[in-house]
């Protein structure tokens, strides 16, 4: 009998991550609201923590018409010009 193993291991590759902010202090922020539930009222909660303790501002808030869409291309451009940090919020 022969036995097949479908599994596999991890396969590595780069990733580019964003380059960190040295501060949080007065930093606009850009919220993306999956749609999931919670994801608004988590990210709301979340802008007004980082206000109260770094003085930011919520820039542009954008929501997906569901989980698996992304945001257009118009969406993304207001939060490269707008915004200085995105955060794409989850829920459930």
């Amino acid at each position: 009998m022969n036995l097949f193993d479908p599994t596999s291991g991890p396969v590595p590759r780069e990733v580019e991550v964003a380059k960190r902010p040295a501060s949080l202090k007065g930093l606009r922020l850009g919220l993306v609201d999956n749609t999931k539930f919670n994801s608004d009222t988590l990210l709301r909660k979340l802008a007004e923590r980082l206000a109260r303790r770094h003085g930011m501002t919520v820039a542009v808030t954008n929501r997906k018409r569901s989980p698996s869409h992304e945001i257009d291309e118009a969406a993304i451009r207001a939060l490269r010009s707008q915004a200085d940090l995105v955060v794409s919020g989850i829920g459930d």
